[in-house]
Order: structure tokens, then C-alpha cells, then sequence
């Protein structure tokens, strides 16, 4: 039974990029780290299309107004990647902020990628 299992996780392991299609960079996650409130603060993430099709990025979107969203390619070959800009604008905040960034695709298996950003936003003294 042990032996079963074993060969199992092991076959799931050995095959899991065959499964993967869309890949983003450091499991789309960027820290900004201390901000000072009112401060612009700007990251380019990368999606790139691991699949053997095309992959179109029908629209992308924030989880708020203070934080900006552009991709530069919306039509991505297979093995192509594209960049997108994010930037976060700190007024009005303070402490630990985490914000969203929504990029839904035409990907059946996976149609909404989401890319996340996180700041400390401190007061200037």
C-alpha cells in the first residue's frame, strides 16, 4: 500500500509542468516593503504563457483606485511573456496595505491570474 502511494506522488510530482500553462513570476507576489504615505510606487510583473496555445488577456483590473493596472501584450504566443505594470499610490493609507491585481485570460483551465501587492505604508516625520 505504502509503495502505491509513493509511485502515485511521485508520478503527480514528475508531471506537474505538464499541467502548468500560465506562469507569473515569484508566485505573483511583490512586497514593496516601508513606504512613505503619499509615495508612487511602481513593479512589472511577468505572465508567461507555458501552453502550446495562444493565450489572450481579455481585460486587467484592481481590487482598488489606488492601484494602477497596463499589460503591454495582450496576445501572448506560446512560450511569449508580457509585462504588467502596476503601480500603488499611498495616500490616504497607513500600516500594512495588500492590494490585487486581476488578469483574466481565455484560459479555460485557468482564466483569472492574481497577482498580489503588499506595502508598509509609514507617516513622513
Amino acid at each position: 500500500m505504502r509503495k502505491t502511494i509513493y509511485l502515485i506522488l511521485i508520478f503527480i510530482l514528475c508531471n506537474l509542468p505538464l499541467f502548468a500553462e500560465v506562469k507569473n513570476d515569484a508566485a505573483g507576489t511583490w512586497d514593496f516593503g516601508k513606504v512613505k504615505e503619499g509615495e508612487v510606487v511602481k513593479h512589472e510583473f511577468v505572465l508567461k504563457n507555458e501552453s502550446k496555445d495562444k493565450l489572450n488577456i481579455q481585460g486587467v483590473s484592481t481590487s482598488c483606485g489606488c492601484t494602477a493596472s497596463a499589460v503591454k501584450n495582450k496576445s501572448l504566443k506560446a512560450g511569449d511573456s508580457t509585462v504588467i505594470d502596476v503601480s500603488f499610490n499611498s495616500a490616504k493609507y497607513s500600516g500594512a496595505v495588500k492590494q490585487f491585481v486581476y488578469v483574466n485570460t481565455d484560459n479555460v483551465k485557468d482564466p483569472l491570474i492574481i497577482f498580489e501587492i503588499r506595502a508598509d505604508v509609514v507617516k513622513d516625520k
